[in-house]
């Protein structure tokens, strides 16, 4: 059952994913897509941790662990820059919104 549960999550990562890079190239405002680039950014490295958990789970070899542990690190050391990335461009997101729509 935990299996389903980590599809799931994975599935809607890439979802969510390509779902942000489309806005990111529909977007003509340049801090609004710098500011997706790092939600996108975010679902990514959540779908490659946990891919990299899922194959930790599925598969028990020496090899299985070091693979899965690099998708691990990998994917959440992008989550963490993705969000603060998020973090310093929601600001100037918002301002270059309010100014647009003025």
């Amino acid at each position: 059952m935990p299996n389903f549960f980590l599809v799931v999550v994975i599935v809607l990562a890439f979802i969510f994913y390509l779902f942000y890079k489309i806005q990111y190239v529909r977007s003509r405002r340049p801090m609004e897509r710098k500011w997706l680039s790092a939600k996108s950014s975010m679902v990514l490295g959540l779908f490659v941790g946990v891919f990299g958990i899922n194959t930790l789970l599925l598969q028990q070899t020496t090899t299985a662990y070091i693979i899965a542990a690099i998708f691990i690190l990998y994917g959440f050391a992008s989550m963490v820059a993705g969000y603060k990335m998020y973090k310093h461009y929601l600001p100037f997101a918002r301002q270059e919104a309010e100014e647009l729509d003025q």
